[in-house]
This record gives structure tokens, sequence and C-alpha cells, in this order.
């Protein structure tokens, strides 16, 4: 775990793991992304869910497509206004491109809604111990775990292991996540659990 000095701001400590994501040659990124699979896989919070809520990887996040082909209804975010619309897509189905080259389900995509959803694989640039999540700034996932409905969500932030570290800056509005996983194990943040989890 790395701890970065706490004077860095939100924007240098994105700028710092950003880059050193980029410097990932692409077989260490995909090693790595490998693994996280594997640790996701091996995991019972995993195995029980039906439907999960992912990520398509973007900016050499790590990548969780070799989990999608696993039978499970899977949702995809598209950015609706300053909220995520969660929609159903599974391997085959037609993606569409937005801005910074983004991939999201097509707008006519079923929606799932939240009381389906059993587990959220949420992406981050960065997060730390106690579940705090750095993402790009927009605060999308932030303004969504805000919202009672979603609160008993187990929401887990994906990331490579460089880029956990000890305390990240965290503003009011910031929502902490139920735990963490990288390529090094699945880290779950017992206190911050709206409910029981079986590990």
């Amino acid at each position: 775990m790395n701890t970065p000095k706490p004077s860095l701001t939100k924007t240098e400590l994105r700028k710092a793991l950003l880059n050193t994501r980029k410097s990932l040659s692409a077989q260490e990124w995909r090693q790595k992304s490998d693994r996280i699979c594997n640790r996701l896989q091996n995991s019972p919070l995993f195995t029980q869910a039906k439907t999960i809520l992912a990520y398509f990887s973007f900016r050499q996040e790590p990548d969780l497509s070799p989990l999608f082909v696993t039978p499970r209804k899977w949702g995809f975010p598209r950015c609706v206004g300053k909220e995520l619309s969660w929609h159903i897509w599974q391997p085959g189905d037609a993606l569409h491109t937005v801005a910074y080259g983004i991939l999201e389900p097509l707008p006519d995509a079923p929606k799932i809604d939240y009381s389906e959803v059993d587990l959220i694989l949420v992406p981050a640039v960065g997060c730390d111990v106690r579940g705090y999540r750095l993402g790009y700034g927009g605060g999308y996932y932030d303004r969504m775990f805000s919202l009672a409905e979603w609160e008993s969500k187990i929401a887990i932030g994906i990331i490579f292991e460089f880029a956990l570290i000890a305390q990240l800056p965290a503003d009011s509005w910031d929502q902490p996540l139920h735990g963490v996983c990288t390529e090094s194990g699945l880290e779950m943040i017992q206190q911050k659990s709206k409910r029981s989890i079986e590990q």
C-alpha cells in the first residue's frame, strides 16, 4: 500500500495515480486485471449475486470483461444528465461510444431497477483503506450512493494494488464503499457495511 503525502489534493492524487496506471505495460495490465477477476470469482459475494452492476474498462482501468460471460444479469451505466442509468448488457449486444471514448449500452437497452441489484463493481482512480473512492471528479457514483435505495447495496471499488492508499482527502459528500478489490485480494470494510457480509 502506498502512503502519499497527506498534503496532496484530490486533483494531484488523481493525476499521479492515472499516470501510474497509464505506465502499465499491456501485459502487466492484462495479468493484474485477470487476477482481480479471479479474486472476484472466488468470492461468495460474487457467486451468490444474480444481478451485478459493472463497467467497461476505460483509460486502463482494471478490465472485468472475462467475468461478463458468467451467467448473471449484468448492468452497465449510461450517463443521463447528472445521473447514472443502469441497463442490461450481454456479450454480443451492441454498444454505443460516447464522450471520451466511453462505451455504454444502447439507450433502448432494458433498464435495471435498483431493487434487483445484488452487487456493484465500481471503477475508481484510487481507494483508501476506509473505503473512500477517488473517481474522475464527476460525482456520479457519490450522488447515486447518497440515495436511500442504494445504501444497502454492496459496492466494491475495483483498482490495482498501487492505487490503494492509506487515506484519501474526503469531502462531506463522499460515500464510502463496502470493500475494495485489487489483484492482491478482496478486502471488506466491515464497519461501513450496511448489512452483514458472508466472507
